[in-house]
């Protein structure tokens, strides 16, 4: 009787077990996160953020252009619009209302906000991973842009789950050639990964040992021009309604 009495519980140990574990997995990822500050470098150069600068200023030799900033609500406290010059029209979309918000829309269907050949730049930034389906986007972005207008996209290839349950792809580099080409209508001028990371796993199984050493990096950025409209062959009349029952998740600012 007074072993049983001073057994601990089934459930009682394995509650405590995984509380350690927990406690443990915490102290370890926030040794890493003090750790990584002393080898963490200046991001101001990195690719990333060099293509939109270099997307900033083929942007600014234009004059009376007309831009379109897709997911333009601010909710990070930070606008683009600030950085461009010289146009003659600049259009803040996104499915919300909000600060920077002048048309509220689904970018599924662009066009039919907008009139065809309308914009001379078009930027979609932290955007795309939330798109059901971003080929259409791609297509819808081609309708309203006028040829050799330039169009910059900037998504992930690596971050955690948010803005759920509208989050649904991750981007490479090489998935930018299947979204942008003559097909599409459009022309790769630039294409990076940057933000370089290491990606951490819990599990123990032998494919995922050493997955810290192989380079992974948080950001991707496309820029590109379009050369033409896209091909007849692509079609792609599904409204998203008839494939989700769900809504973006109204963050406030």
């Amino acid at each position: 009787m007074g072993k049983l009495a001073n057994a601990m519980h089934p459930l009682k140990r394995d509650g405590a077990i995984a509380f350690w574990g927990r406690l443990k997995r915490s102290i370890i990822l926030n040794s890493i996160d003090l750790l990584s500050r002393q080898i963490a470098k200046d991001t101001s150069q990195d690719p990333y953020y060099l293509n939109f600068n270099s997307f900033v200023r083929e942007v600014n030799k234009l004059h009376n252009h007309k831009i379109l900033e897709i997911g333009s609500r601010n909710v990070s406290g930070s606008s683009y619009k600030p950085v461009f010059q010289g146009y003659d029209e600049y259009v803040g979309f996104d499915i919300y209302n909000g600060e920077n918000v002048d048309v509220v829309g689904d970018v599924h269907q662009l066009s039919e906000y907008f009139a065809p050949e309308h914009f001379d730049v078009v930027l979609a930034v932290s955007v795309f991973e939330h798109l059901a389906m971003p080929w259409k986007a791609v297509m819808e972005i081609n309708k309203v842009m006028k040829v050799n207008g330039l169009v910059f996209i900037a998504t992930h290839p690596t971050w955690p789950a948010h803005e759920l349950p509208w989050d649904f792809w991750r981007f490479s580099k090489e998935a930018f050639k299947v979204l942008l080409n003559p097909i599409t209508g459009f022309e790769i001028i630039n294409c990076v990964e940057g933000l370089p990371c290491s990606i951490i796993p819990f599990g123990n199984e032998h494919s995922v040992r050493g997955l810290h050493k192989h380079p992974a990096n948080l950001a991707v950025d496309a820029l590109a021009k379009k050369c033409g409209a896209f091909d007849d062959r692509l079609a792609w009349e599904v409204r998203i309604d008839e494939i989700l029952g769900t809504m973006y998740p109204k963050r406030l600012p």
